[in-house]
Parts: C-alpha cells; structure tokens; sequence
C-alpha cells in the first residue's frame, strides 16, 4: 500500500487533475488532502477538499454525476495526483464535460 502521508509532506492540500479514462481529455483540476484521498481509495469515487467551503465535497454527490476513479498516478516529486475517472455526466458545475473550454489566444 502506498504511504499517503509522502504526498502531504510539502502541504496538506495538493492538487489532483481528473483524466477521463477513456477519452484522456482533462476533465478538471481540484485540491485534495489526506481525508478525501482516503475517502477516494474507499468509495472508488471521487472526493475533494473545497478551499471556498472549506469542506469535503464528493464530486456528484449534489448533481449525481459522480467520478468513477479507476486508477491513481503520483507526479515524479509525489505532490501532485491523477485520477482516471468515468464521469457520470458532465464534469463541470456549467453543465460541459470539462471545466477546460476558454480558450486564451496567442498573438502570432
């Protein structure tokens, strides 16, 4: 089992970037600690800290559209997760798959 507290070393939030499974296109980047980490291992879904609230939130558990987590990697300085999800639905809290739609262009 891997030794969680390697990941909070630096600070007791890290960020945590949700991957689709399938697709691989980047759903969303949250912040997690050591609590929804382990909620995430237990319940296969996934689990964040919020730093507007200030509390735990299980992505879906107010909109149903849950993150299945498949899988978890560690960056190479263990600071930083991916998670492989199956979304239920759309990802972002606007309704659209991914929180990643803005586009900033760049002059030529």
């Amino acid at each position: 089992m891997f030794d969680l507290d390697k990941l909070f070393r630096k600070s007791d939030l890290i960020p945590v970037i949700i991957q689709h499974v399938q697709t691989k296109d980047i759903l969303m980047l949250g912040f997690t600690n050591k609590e929804a980490v382990e909620l995430t291992l237990k319940t296969k879904t996934a689990w964040f800290w919020s730093r507007s609230r200030n509390e735990l939130w299980n992505k879906g558990g107010t909109s149903g559209n849950f993150l299945h987590v498949h899988k978890i990697m560690t960056d190479c300085d263990t600071d930083t997760l991916l998670y492989f999800c199956a979304p239920d639905g759309p990802t972002c809290h606007t309704g659209a798959d991914s929180c990643f739609f803005n586009e900033i262009t760049m002059d030529a």
